[in-house]
């Protein structure tokens, strides 16, 4: 591995010794059995150091692309290693969907599922929350297959490769459908003062969106998914909640080109080419960037909502944008919306750690009262004592890693720090 192997962002130089490329299960056996540390690699869209390590980097990239959908059971199973865009069509063309996307459909199964990322919607879980089952390469080259109902499931599935190295995921499914995307925009702050108000606008349609540049005065940009059901596809208002409707098409960033995203102005289109926000054949959202996501519970975004914006002159500086999204509860241990129906503020930084850093401070500060979660694979500085007390099984998952990799085969800088030994 050469010193340039870098993240999606940049802001990551990977340390391993080595990067293995498998294209067999047999072959991360392999490497398992023979290596002191190893983690694996997805698509590399982490902005944290959860992929990290100083030992060997395992790439699933070139892992088989099993996609083998499963009619009786309303499910499919799919290398871990696919990313979302590649094996979408097929799930449409044979009558299927699944539930929920994340903004980007350039991501890895594994990856996505691993850290908790997630779509939007009020019912709609995060896309861990679709897995049905897992296989995975634990630390003594063994093969372990866990699902839904098993004692340790719950603490498996977002497991940020802490037990193993997972080959092989299944998913629920639902029946293909269509969406219609629209894009509203200045929406007036009043409309989120309160938790009705707020609920009002997160419902409004099957996934939604707030772009927001925390500076003040309207929401940006709101953009609704709706599903296109039995009624067909429909019109919509040209002001709606005090939000014009847009003139055209939209980037949720000013100056970037609306062509990256998935199409809006209430084209009908399948489920895979709506729920994202950007195209698979582009970059998404800008690439030279930084994120970060914190969750609170939905009862209290609107509080969260004004406490943030007391705090605007400290974000706004450093922001490319801002996105509101709604994630229904789940139960797997380490994720995010576990145990609460969640809301999400993400914020897109300029690539400038060093000066982001600090407002992340002033964020989480401003979120504690509200035991605000940090998404994993972004940057986030809250402490592992404070993680510690925001998740009521973080100790079970504890002596899940211990039981499943012993000697540490799977552990980094980044496991060591929030579950030390």
């Amino acid at each position: 591995m050469t010193p340039a192997e870098k993240n999606w962002a940049g802001n990551i130089t990977f340390g391993a010794r080595r990067l293995h490329a498998p294209r067999s299960v047999a072959e991360i056996q392999e490497i398992v059995a023979a290596g002191a540390t190893v983690r694996a690699l997805g698509t590399r869209h982490s902005f944290s150091t959860v992929a990290d390590t100083a030992g060997d980097l395992v790439s699933l990239a070139g892992l088989d692309r099993v996609v083998e959908i499963d009619r009786a059971a309303g499910s499919v199973t799919v290398g871990a290693g696919l990313r979302f865009g590649e094996f979408s069509d097929v799930l449409h063309e044979n009558g299927y969907a699944l539930h929920n996307l994340g903004s980007l459909p350039h991501i890895s199964v594994a990856g996505a599922c691993a850290t908790g990322t997630h779509g939007s919607g009020i019912g709609n879980r995060s896309i861990a929350g679709a897995v049905r089952a897992l296989e995975m390469v634990t630390a003594d080259g063994g093969i372990v297959a866990l699902k839904r109902g098993d004692a340790d499931f719950p603490g498996a599935v977002v497991a940020l490769g802490a037990l193993g190295v997972v080959t092989r995921l299944t998913l629920d499914l639902v029946p293909a459908f269509d969406v219609q995307q629209w894009v509203y925009e200045d929406l007036p702050q009043s409309r989120l003062g309160d938790p009705d108000g707020f609920d009002e606008v997160m419902s409004a349609a099957y996934s939604v969106s707030l772009f927001t540049d925390w500076r003040g005065g309207p929401v940006n940009q709101v953009w609704l998914k709706q599903r296109v059901d039995a009624g067909g596809a429909r019109q919509a208002p040209a002001e709606w909640l005090g939000a014009r409707l847009a003139d055209g098409p939209r980037h949720p960033i000013h100056g970037m080109p609306a062509q990256n995203c998935t199409q809006q102005q209430g084209v009908p289109g399948a489920w895979h080419r709506r729920l994202p926000h950007f195209r698979l054949e582009f970059i998404p959202s800008n690439g030279d960037e930084l994120q970060s996501e914190y969750f609170v519970a939905r009862r209290d975004a609107a509080a969260a909502y004004a406490a943030l914006d007391r705090i605007r002159d400290r974000i706004a500086p450093l922001l490319q944008i801002g996105e509101i999204r709604a994630v229904a509860r789940d139960d797997l241990w380490l994720s995010p919306a576990s145990g609460i129906d969640a809301v999400a503020f993400h914020f897109t930084w300029v690539p400038d750690t060093a000066a982001v850093r600090p407002v992340l401070g002033a964020i989480e500060e401003t979120l504690a009262p509200f035991g605000a979660r940090p998404h994993w694979g972004k940057v986030f500085t809250t402490t592992p004592e404070t993680l510690r007390a925001l998740y009521g099984q973080y100790a079970d998952f504890e002596k899940l890693m211990a039981r499943y990799d012993p000697s540490g085969t799977f552990r980094n800088d980044f496991l060591d720090r929030h579950f030390p030994r």
